[in-house]
């Protein structure tokens, strides 16, 4: 299957090989939610509110006059920690202003700056589910702007994403039919009685709303629909900048009639919408999709149905599943996932306090495999590629990016008299309390005991604050922060 569910999957898989998954948490006796959906029940402490934080935004932030810390979470509860991301404090940018080697950031209509704006706002929104949803929605629908070249539609695009990413699942797939960027990277504003273009038919059904290989649809359905969707155009000035003037023109739109999924109607293109939403495999592809963003193994056939049953009674409201997602006893019991590039980068951003300092982030997010408004295909991101021998290394240079002109020097007063194991705590301490194994820790005093064997030539404070800067980088990219 393409797109982020079944490259998930294999993600998971790949960190189980490298044993990279983990669960300390405590093993509870699940109760029902709404319509019998299993939440979680076990204590709700500061590693469960931590988990919760990578999951449905960019993790702990250092210092924070809006945010909750995860022990502030941990003592609302499992339902009130769920609903502070739902309705932060306030809604702002908060922390230092972005900036480059060459200055403030330009307008994002600049390569690589539009990478650079949106990933400033994932480290310094205080609405991290938001910024989240923005970019699971992103790759849900797949719009590049290597196709699009336009940076207007794909911010508009990317805001609508943020205005009803948590809203309803109809009203957002209507309106991202209708979008600019999509119709563009879709040739739906090509799309005109007698010569129907069936690219984004074939899309909603593959991508957005069925699935592949699951009988949902044939392809006299998608020709059909592809004739529903007829109507849309736009117009290419140059001098205003790419493509404008978005348009629904009746005349252009073929208004014979079309049998689309065995039903025989005239169908315009918001009905032809509706016919895939109402269509009995929607509802357990969204559930599952939307799920393996959230939770590292698949939800039981039970489960999913309750999901199902959840989503449509709601209307296609998407928040209310994600609320069931977020509480549910798998989130928190199950293994963890592996956190995208942008996340991870965000991520180590917003545990030091520090913001965007070079222009150097788009390039390694995109050697990481993530590149913020040009995902490869149609289908998303390669998550499959999120952790292999390459795009490691480029993880390893992000944490180095954020380490860059912060390093101790030899003139700094630092503790001549430091253990191994006090200096693990200290690097730690630096990554805004990070947590590792008892074996990766293992690991890490090894590494410091043997730091202050070859460091010749230095003065013991010299040496341990050498000795910190490289168990920092260490901690930062070793096994256990790469997943969440």
């Amino acid at each position: 299957m393409p797109g982020g569910m079944a490259a998930r999957s294999l993600t998971v898989a790949m960190a189980v090989q490298g044993s990279l998954l983990f669960d300390s948490s405590p093993k509870p006796v699940g109760g029902d939610g709404p319509t019998g959906v299993r939440r979680y029940t076990g204590s709700f402490g500061v590693p469960e509110a931590t988990r919760l934080l990578w999951r449905a935004g960019f993790g702990p932030k250092r210092q924070s006059a809006v945010e909750r810390t995860p022990a502030q979470l941990a003592a609302l509860g499992l339902d009130g920690a769920v609903d502070a991301l739902f309705t932060p404090a306030a809604r702002t940018l908060e922390g230092p202003e972005p900036y480059t080697e060459f200055g403030p950031l330009e307008d994002p209509a600049n390569f690589p700056y539009d990478h650079l704006w949106w990933f400033d706002r994932m480290v310094r929104s205080t609405m991290q589910l938001e910024e989240r949803m923005a970019l699971l929605w992103h790759d849900w629908f797949g719009v590049s702007n290597d196709q699009v070249g336009q940076y207007t539609l794909m911010a508009d695009h990317i805001d609508l994403f943020r205005t009803k990413g948590l809203g309803s699942f109809r009203d957002l797939l209507q309106a991202v039919t209708v979008d600019g960027a999509m119709l563009v990277r879709l040739d739906g504003d090509d799309n005109q009685k007698g010569i129907a273009n069936e690219n984004y038919a074939r899309e909603l059904m593959e991508l957005y709303t069925l699935g592949p290989d699951r009988g949902a649809y044939t392809e006299t359905d998608v020709r059909e629909a592809a004739r529903g969707l007829t109507g849309y155009r736009s117009d290419y000035v140059a001098s205003r900048g790419g493509y404008v003037d978005f348009e629904y023109v009746p005349s252009r739109h073929d208004d014979g009639e079309k049998v689309v999924f065995g039903k025989r109607d005239d169908y315009l293109p918001a009905e032809v919408v509706d016919a895939t939403l109402a269509h009995p495999q929607h509802a357990s592809f969204f559930v599952l999709k939307l799920w393996s963003s959230f939770v590292a193994v698949p939800p039981s056939a039970g489960q999913c149905l309750a999901l199902e049953t959840l989503y449509v009674e709601s209307g296609y409201d998407i928040a209310t599943v994600l609320r069931a997602i977020l509480t549910h006893e798998d989130l928190y019991t199950g293994p963890p996932l592996v956190k995208q590039p942008v996340v991870f980068g965000a991520g180590l951003l917003r545990a030091v306090g520090r913001g965007v300092e070079t222009i150097g982030w788009p390039v390694m997010s995109e050697q990481a495999g993530q590149r913020l408004f040009l995902p490869p295909n149609i289908a998303g991101w390669r998550e499959d590629r999120w952790l292999d021998t390459s795009t490691i290394q480029a993880r390893w240079t992000l944490a180095r990016y954020v380490l860059n002109h912060h390093e101790l020097g030899p003139d700094d007063d630092y503790p001549a008299a430091e253990t191994p194991a006090q200096a693990v705590d200290a690097a730690l301490a630096h990554w805004n309390g990070a947590v590792v194994h008892d074996d990766t820790r293992a690991v890490l005093e090894s590494t410091a005991r043997a730091i202050a064997t070859i460091a010749s030539g230095y003065s013991a404070g010299q040496r341990n604050a050498l000795r910190q800067d490289i168990l920092r980088h260490l901690v930062a990219t070793c096994p256990d922060q790469q997943v969440c």
